[in-house]
Protein backbone atom coordinates (compact mmCIF):
# COMPACT_ATOMS: atom_id res chain seq x y z
CA UNK A 1 0.00 0.00 0.00
CA UNK A 2 1.46 3.60 -1.06
CA UNK A 3 0.97 5.08 2.53
CA UNK A 4 2.63 8.18 1.78
CA UNK A 5 -0.44 9.33 -0.44
CA UNK A 6 -2.58 9.75 2.78
CA UNK A 7 -0.44 12.48 4.67
CA UNK A 8 -1.62 15.99 5.63
CA UNK A 9 -2.73 17.30 2.81
CA UNK A 10 -0.76 20.59 3.74
CA UNK A 11 2.82 18.33 2.86
CA UNK A 12 1.97 17.58 -0.70
CA UNK A 13 3.03 21.43 -1.62
CA UNK A 14 5.85 22.17 0.90
CA UNK A 15 9.04 22.57 -0.84
CA UNK A 16 12.11 21.62 0.27
CA UNK A 17 15.43 24.74 0.63
CA UNK A 18 16.82 25.38 -2.61
CA UNK A 19 19.48 27.32 -0.33
CA UNK A 20 20.02 23.41 0.83
CA UNK A 21 19.75 21.91 -2.34
CA UNK A 22 22.40 24.03 -3.66
CA UNK A 23 24.36 23.99 -1.02
CA UNK A 24 24.76 19.76 -1.35
CA UNK A 25 25.35 20.30 -5.39
CA UNK A 26 28.17 22.02 -4.19
CA UNK A 27 29.10 19.46 -1.76
CA UNK A 28 29.13 17.07 -3.96
CA UNK A 29 31.22 18.68 -6.80
CA UNK A 30 34.77 18.70 -6.37
CA UNK A 31 36.82 21.81 -5.66
CA UNK A 32 33.41 23.53 -5.83
CA UNK A 33 33.39 27.20 -3.67
CA UNK A 34 30.35 27.31 -1.51
CA UNK A 35 29.09 31.21 -1.14
CA UNK A 36 25.54 29.74 0.19
CA UNK A 37 24.90 29.28 3.23
CA UNK A 38 24.40 32.00 6.10
CA UNK A 39 27.22 30.02 8.17
CA UNK A 40 29.31 32.34 10.48
CA UNK A 41 32.88 30.88 9.97
CA UNK A 42 33.74 31.81 13.63
CA UNK A 43 33.86 29.53 16.45
CA UNK A 44 30.91 29.64 19.13
CA UNK A 45 32.69 31.69 21.37
CA UNK A 46 34.86 29.91 24.16
CA UNK A 47 33.07 31.50 27.12
CA UNK A 48 29.91 30.18 26.02
CA UNK A 49 31.16 26.73 25.44
CA UNK A 50 32.68 26.36 28.66
CA UNK A 51 29.31 27.29 30.23
CA UNK A 52 28.07 23.77 28.44
CA UNK A 53 31.12 22.18 30.74
CA UNK A 54 30.09 23.65 34.08
CA UNK A 55 26.46 22.61 33.67
CA UNK A 56 27.27 19.35 32.70
CA UNK A 57 29.76 19.06 35.24
CA UNK A 58 26.76 20.69 37.96
CA UNK A 59 24.18 17.52 36.63
CA UNK A 60 21.95 19.89 34.70
CA UNK A 61 21.02 17.13 32.51
CA UNK A 62 17.28 17.04 33.59
CA UNK A 63 14.13 18.58 32.95
CA UNK A 64 13.47 22.38 32.75
CA UNK A 65 10.69 24.91 32.76
CA UNK A 66 9.06 24.37 29.14
CA UNK A 67 9.64 28.35 28.40
CA UNK A 68 13.60 28.23 29.85
CA UNK A 69 15.03 29.00 33.04
CA UNK A 70 13.94 31.88 34.78
CA UNK A 71 17.29 33.35 34.65
CA UNK A 72 17.58 33.24 30.90
CA UNK A 73 14.10 34.55 30.09
CA UNK A 74 14.73 37.65 32.48
CA UNK A 75 17.71 38.45 30.91
CA UNK A 76 16.13 37.84 27.39
CA UNK A 77 13.62 40.28 28.89
CA UNK A 78 16.37 42.88 30.14
CA UNK A 79 18.14 42.84 26.40
CA UNK A 80 15.09 43.11 24.63
CA UNK A 81 13.74 45.88 27.07
CA UNK A 82 17.03 48.05 26.07
CA UNK A 83 17.25 47.66 22.45
CA UNK A 84 13.47 48.27 22.12
CA UNK A 85 12.29 50.38 24.92
CA UNK A 86 9.72 47.89 26.22
CA UNK A 87 8.94 46.64 29.39
CA UNK A 88 9.04 42.81 28.82
CA UNK A 89 9.18 40.39 31.91
CA UNK A 90 10.29 36.75 32.14
CA UNK A 91 6.57 36.07 31.45
CA UNK A 92 6.97 37.37 28.04
CA UNK A 93 9.64 34.93 26.62
CA UNK A 94 9.85 31.56 25.54
CA UNK A 95 13.09 29.96 24.59
CA UNK A 96 12.64 28.08 21.35
CA UNK A 97 14.47 25.56 18.95
CA UNK A 98 16.16 28.22 16.76
CA UNK A 99 14.19 31.11 15.23
CA UNK A 100 12.63 29.01 12.65
CA UNK A 101 10.47 27.12 16.07
CA UNK A 102 9.68 30.56 16.74
CA UNK A 103 8.22 31.92 13.56
CA UNK A 104 6.47 28.25 13.15
CA UNK A 105 4.61 28.69 16.84
CA UNK A 106 4.26 31.78 16.03
CA UNK A 107 2.44 31.33 12.53
CA UNK A 108 0.43 27.85 14.16
CA UNK A 109 -0.58 29.92 17.24
CA UNK A 110 -2.62 32.22 15.41
CA UNK A 111 -3.80 30.93 11.81
CA UNK A 112 -6.72 29.95 11.09
CA UNK A 113 -7.65 27.97 7.68
CA UNK A 114 -7.24 30.85 4.90
CA UNK A 115 -6.26 33.38 6.75
CA UNK A 116 -3.42 35.47 5.20
CA UNK A 117 0.54 36.83 5.79
CA UNK A 118 1.72 39.06 3.89
CA UNK A 119 5.43 39.18 3.67
CA UNK A 120 7.83 41.28 1.78
CA UNK A 121 9.70 39.57 -1.02
CA UNK A 122 12.12 39.18 -1.25
CA UNK A 123 12.07 36.82 1.56
CA UNK A 124 13.59 34.08 3.71
CA UNK A 125 11.76 30.79 2.75
CA UNK A 126 10.14 29.59 5.75
CA UNK A 127 7.44 32.20 5.82
CA UNK A 128 5.60 30.69 2.82
CA UNK A 129 6.34 26.96 3.68
CA UNK A 130 5.19 27.63 7.38
CA UNK A 131 2.16 29.58 6.36
CA UNK A 132 1.17 26.93 3.71
CA UNK A 133 1.31 24.17 6.73
CA UNK A 134 -0.20 25.97 8.91
CA UNK A 135 -3.06 26.04 6.47
CA UNK A 136 -2.68 29.86 5.80
CA UNK A 137 -2.37 32.24 2.65
CA UNK A 138 0.76 33.30 1.64
CA UNK A 139 0.35 36.67 0.49
CA UNK A 140 3.84 38.03 -1.30
CA UNK A 141 4.70 42.03 -1.40
CA UNK A 142 7.00 42.28 -4.27
CA UNK A 143 9.26 45.60 -2.95
CA UNK A 144 12.45 45.04 -5.58
CA UNK A 145 11.30 47.78 -7.26
CA UNK A 146 11.50 50.16 -4.51
CA UNK A 147 15.16 49.37 -3.29
CA UNK A 148 13.76 46.60 -1.16
CA UNK A 149 11.12 49.07 1.12
CA UNK A 150 7.81 49.20 1.79
CA UNK A 151 4.97 51.14 -0.01
CA UNK A 152 2.33 52.45 2.23
CA UNK A 153 0.04 52.18 -0.89
CA UNK A 154 1.02 48.74 -2.04
CA UNK A 155 0.33 47.65 1.76
CA UNK A 156 -2.84 48.74 1.74
CA UNK A 157 -4.18 46.91 -1.24
CA UNK A 158 -3.28 43.95 -0.23
CA UNK A 159 -5.18 43.93 3.25
CA UNK A 160 -8.23 42.38 2.93
CA UNK A 161 -10.80 40.84 5.66
CA UNK A 162 -8.79 37.88 5.95
CA UNK A 163 -5.21 39.21 6.59
CA UNK A 164 -4.52 38.19 10.28
CA UNK A 165 -0.25 38.79 9.98
CA UNK A 166 2.51 41.02 8.75
CA UNK A 167 5.88 39.18 8.20
CA UNK A 168 8.91 41.78 8.57
CA UNK A 169 12.21 40.42 8.55
CA UNK A 170 15.37 43.50 9.10
CA UNK A 171 18.05 43.58 8.25
CA UNK A 172 16.83 41.18 5.36
CA UNK A 173 17.54 37.65 4.20
CA UNK A 174 18.35 37.41 1.42
CA UNK A 175 19.19 41.34 0.33
CA UNK A 176 20.50 42.45 3.30
CA UNK A 177 18.52 45.59 3.40
CA UNK A 178 17.30 47.71 6.62
CA UNK A 179 13.65 48.57 6.46
CA UNK A 180 13.87 52.60 7.33
CA UNK A 181 12.10 54.85 9.40
CA UNK A 182 9.08 55.53 6.51
CA UNK A 183 8.61 51.69 5.62
CA UNK A 184 8.58 50.87 9.37
CA UNK A 185 5.63 53.27 10.12
CA UNK A 186 3.78 52.27 6.92
CA UNK A 187 3.50 48.74 8.64
CA UNK A 188 2.40 50.66 11.47
CA UNK A 189 -0.58 52.84 10.05
CA UNK A 190 -2.06 50.06 7.93
CA UNK A 191 -2.01 47.96 11.17
CA UNK A 192 -2.95 50.03 14.11
CA UNK A 193 -6.70 50.32 13.71
CA UNK A 194 -7.03 46.52 12.37
CA UNK A 195 -6.38 42.92 13.72
CA UNK A 196 -3.29 42.04 12.45
CA UNK A 197 -0.35 41.18 14.28
CA UNK A 198 3.38 42.03 13.25
CA UNK A 199 5.89 39.29 13.34
CA UNK A 200 9.20 40.51 13.70
CA UNK A 201 11.79 38.28 12.69
CA UNK A 202 14.62 40.66 14.10
CA UNK A 203 17.65 37.54 13.77
CA UNK A 204 20.03 40.16 12.47
CA UNK A 205 19.27 43.16 14.00
CA UNK A 206 22.89 43.10 15.93
CA UNK A 207 24.89 42.48 12.63
CA UNK A 208 23.86 46.09 11.25
CA UNK A 209 26.91 48.69 9.95
CA UNK A 210 24.51 51.44 9.82
CA UNK A 211 23.33 53.66 13.21
CA UNK A 212 20.41 54.20 11.17
CA UNK A 213 18.73 50.92 11.73
CA UNK A 214 15.43 50.28 13.71
CA UNK A 215 12.69 47.49 14.61
CA UNK A 216 9.46 47.23 14.52
CA UNK A 217 8.96 46.50 17.94
CA UNK A 218 10.80 49.86 18.84
CA UNK A 219 6.95 51.41 18.19
CA UNK A 220 5.17 50.60 21.41
CA UNK A 221 2.20 51.48 20.18
CA UNK A 222 1.35 48.22 18.01
CA UNK A 223 0.88 46.17 22.18
CA UNK A 224 0.07 42.88 21.61
CA UNK A 225 -0.05 42.61 18.11
CA UNK A 226 4.16 42.24 18.29
CA UNK A 227 5.50 38.97 18.15
CA UNK A 228 9.09 39.24 18.14
CA UNK A 229 11.13 36.91 17.06
CA UNK A 230 15.48 35.87 17.57
CA UNK A 231 17.99 34.31 17.31
CA UNK A 232 21.43 32.89 19.15
CA UNK A 233 22.22 31.94 15.89
CA UNK A 234 24.22 34.43 13.78
CA UNK A 235 25.60 36.67 16.15
CA UNK A 236 26.61 34.57 18.41
CA UNK A 237 28.03 32.00 15.88
CA UNK A 238 25.95 29.15 17.20
CA UNK A 239 23.66 27.98 14.59
CA UNK A 240 23.96 23.82 15.28
CA UNK A 241 22.87 24.96 18.84
CA UNK A 242 19.08 25.40 17.80
CA UNK A 243 18.50 28.35 20.39
CA UNK A 244 16.42 31.30 19.80
CA UNK A 245 12.84 33.08 21.76
CA UNK A 246 9.88 34.81 21.28
CA UNK A 247 8.78 37.85 22.86
CA UNK A 248 4.59 38.34 22.83
CA UNK A 249 2.24 39.49 25.58
CA UNK A 250 1.56 37.23 28.39
CA UNK A 251 -1.83 36.44 26.82
CA UNK A 252 -0.28 35.52 24.27
CA UNK A 253 2.36 33.30 25.48
CA UNK A 254 -0.35 31.55 28.10
CA UNK A 255 -1.58 30.20 24.37
CA UNK A 256 1.57 30.06 22.23
CA UNK A 257 3.36 27.78 24.93
CA UNK A 258 0.65 25.13 24.99
CA UNK A 259 1.72 24.45 21.07
CA UNK A 260 5.32 24.85 22.50
CA UNK A 261 5.13 22.40 25.05
CA UNK A 262 4.00 19.93 22.98
CA UNK A 263 6.21 20.39 19.76
CA UNK A 264 9.71 20.09 22.12
CA UNK A 265 9.08 20.05 25.61
CA UNK A 266 12.02 22.79 26.33
CA UNK A 267 15.36 23.68 24.48
CA UNK A 268 18.25 21.55 26.17
CA UNK A 269 18.85 22.11 29.77
CA UNK A 270 23.20 22.68 29.42
CA UNK A 271 22.37 25.25 27.04
CA UNK A 272 20.34 27.53 29.00
CA UNK A 273 23.74 29.16 30.78
CA UNK A 274 25.49 28.92 27.79
CA UNK A 275 22.68 31.00 26.18
CA UNK A 276 22.76 33.14 29.07
CA UNK A 277 26.05 33.66 28.66
CA UNK A 278 25.94 34.62 25.00
CA UNK A 279 24.05 37.14 25.83
CA UNK A 280 27.00 38.99 27.19
CA UNK A 281 29.57 38.86 24.81
CA UNK A 282 30.90 41.56 22.68
CA UNK A 283 30.09 40.55 18.77
CA UNK A 284 32.10 43.84 17.53
CA UNK A 285 35.28 41.80 16.71
CA UNK A 286 32.98 39.04 14.36
CA UNK A 287 30.71 42.63 12.95
CA UNK A 288 34.00 44.34 11.94
CA UNK A 289 35.06 41.21 10.03
CA UNK A 290 31.71 41.11 8.10
CA UNK A 291 32.04 44.77 7.18
CA UNK A 292 35.15 44.16 5.87
CA UNK A 293 34.17 41.39 3.56
CA UNK A 294 30.81 43.05 2.86
CA UNK A 295 32.88 46.15 1.45
CA UNK A 296 35.04 43.84 -0.31
CA UNK A 297 32.53 42.07 -1.95
CA UNK A 298 30.40 45.25 -2.98
CA UNK A 299 33.46 46.47 -4.29
CA UNK A 300 34.21 43.38 -6.44
CA UNK A 301 30.76 43.20 -7.72
CA UNK A 302 31.01 46.99 -8.98
CA UNK A 303 34.06 46.22 -10.83
CA UNK A 304 32.10 43.04 -12.63
CA UNK A 305 28.94 45.19 -13.37
CA UNK A 306 26.64 43.90 -11.05
CA UNK A 307 24.16 45.91 -9.98
CA UNK A 308 23.15 45.64 -6.40
CA UNK A 309 21.05 47.39 -3.41
CA UNK A 310 23.52 48.02 -0.71
CA UNK A 311 23.04 45.85 2.19
CA UNK A 312 23.04 47.54 5.55
CA UNK A 313 23.12 44.44 7.36
CA UNK A 314 23.16 40.41 7.90
CA UNK A 315 25.62 39.02 5.79
CA UNK A 316 24.22 39.02 2.24
CA UNK A 317 24.25 40.70 -0.94
CA UNK A 318 21.64 40.01 -3.72
CA UNK A 319 22.86 41.20 -6.90
CA UNK A 320 20.73 41.32 -10.09
CA UNK A 321 21.41 38.80 -13.22
CA UNK A 322 18.61 40.33 -15.00
CA UNK A 323 20.77 41.73 -17.47
CA UNK A 324 21.95 38.01 -18.82
CA UNK A 325 18.64 37.00 -19.26
CA UNK A 326 18.95 33.23 -17.49
CA UNK A 327 16.85 31.89 -15.08
CA UNK A 328 18.83 31.52 -11.51
CA UNK A 329 18.34 28.30 -11.28
CA UNK A 330 20.09 27.43 -14.01
CA UNK A 331 22.36 30.77 -14.02
CA UNK A 332 23.24 29.01 -10.50
CA UNK A 333 23.68 25.20 -11.57
CA UNK A 334 25.79 26.35 -15.01
CA UNK A 335 27.84 28.27 -12.75
CA UNK A 336 28.80 25.51 -10.56
CA UNK A 337 29.04 22.83 -13.73
CA UNK A 338 31.50 26.02 -15.40
CA UNK A 339 33.76 27.75 -12.85
CA UNK A 340 32.89 25.67 -9.79
CA UNK A 341 31.57 28.29 -7.91
CA UNK A 342 27.91 27.64 -5.54
CA UNK A 343 25.11 30.73 -5.20
CA UNK A 344 21.72 30.36 -4.00
CA UNK A 345 19.44 31.10 -6.68
CA UNK A 346 16.72 34.34 -6.18
CA UNK A 347 13.87 31.94 -6.83
CA UNK A 348 14.31 30.19 -3.84
CA UNK A 349 13.32 33.87 -1.74
CA UNK A 350 10.62 35.00 -4.45
CA UNK A 351 12.93 36.85 -7.30
CA UNK A 352 14.47 34.95 -9.70
CA UNK A 353 16.15 37.59 -11.62
CA UNK A 354 18.69 37.73 -8.39
CA UNK A 355 21.30 35.67 -6.53
CA UNK A 356 22.38 35.67 -3.13
CA UNK A 357 26.10 35.60 -2.11
CA UNK A 358 27.21 35.12 1.56
CA UNK A 359 30.28 36.80 3.03
CA UNK A 360 30.35 35.13 6.40
CA UNK A 361 33.00 33.08 4.45
CA UNK A 362 36.92 33.22 4.77
CA UNK A 363 38.88 35.54 2.98
CA UNK A 364 40.57 33.35 1.03
CA UNK A 365 37.29 32.01 -0.25
CA UNK A 366 35.73 35.26 -0.76
CA UNK A 367 38.36 35.99 -3.12
CA UNK A 368 38.19 32.85 -5.02
CA UNK A 369 34.55 32.79 -5.07
CA UNK A 370 34.19 36.29 -6.95
CA UNK A 371 37.27 35.51 -9.17
CA UNK A 372 35.29 32.58 -10.61
CA UNK A 373 32.00 34.91 -11.07
CA UNK A 374 33.97 37.20 -12.71
CA UNK A 375 35.14 34.35 -15.10
CA UNK A 376 31.52 33.50 -15.08
CA UNK A 377 30.43 36.36 -16.22
CA UNK A 378 32.79 36.62 -18.77
CA UNK A 379 31.81 33.48 -20.63
CA UNK A 380 28.35 34.79 -20.31
CA UNK A 381 29.02 38.39 -21.65
CA UNK A 382 30.57 36.24 -24.38
CA UNK A 383 27.99 34.35 -25.62
CA UNK A 384 25.38 37.57 -25.38
CA UNK A 385 27.84 38.67 -27.87
CA UNK A 386 27.71 35.76 -29.87
CA UNK A 387 23.85 36.10 -29.79
CA UNK A 388 24.02 32.49 -27.63
CA UNK A 389 22.40 33.87 -24.21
Amino acid sequence: MEMEKYLNDALYGAKHSAIREFSNLAAKTPGCVALTLGEPDFDTPEEVREEVNRALSNHETHYIMNNGIPALRKRIAEKENLRLGRHYTEQNVIVTAGAEEGVFLSLFGILNPGDEVIVPTPAFVIYEEITKLCRGTFVPMDISSTDFQIDKVQLEALITPKTKAIVLNSPNNPTGCVLNSQSLQAVVDVVKDRDIFVIADDVYQQLTYTEDCHSIGEYTELGDKLILVQSFSKPYAMTGWRMGYICVSEALRERLELVHQFMITSTPAPFQRAALRALDVDITPYLNTYGRRREYMLQRLSQMGMKVVEPEGAFYVFPSIAKWGIPSGSFCRRMIQEVGLAATPGFAFGSDDHIRLTYCYSDENLKEGLDRLEKFLHILDAEKENGEC
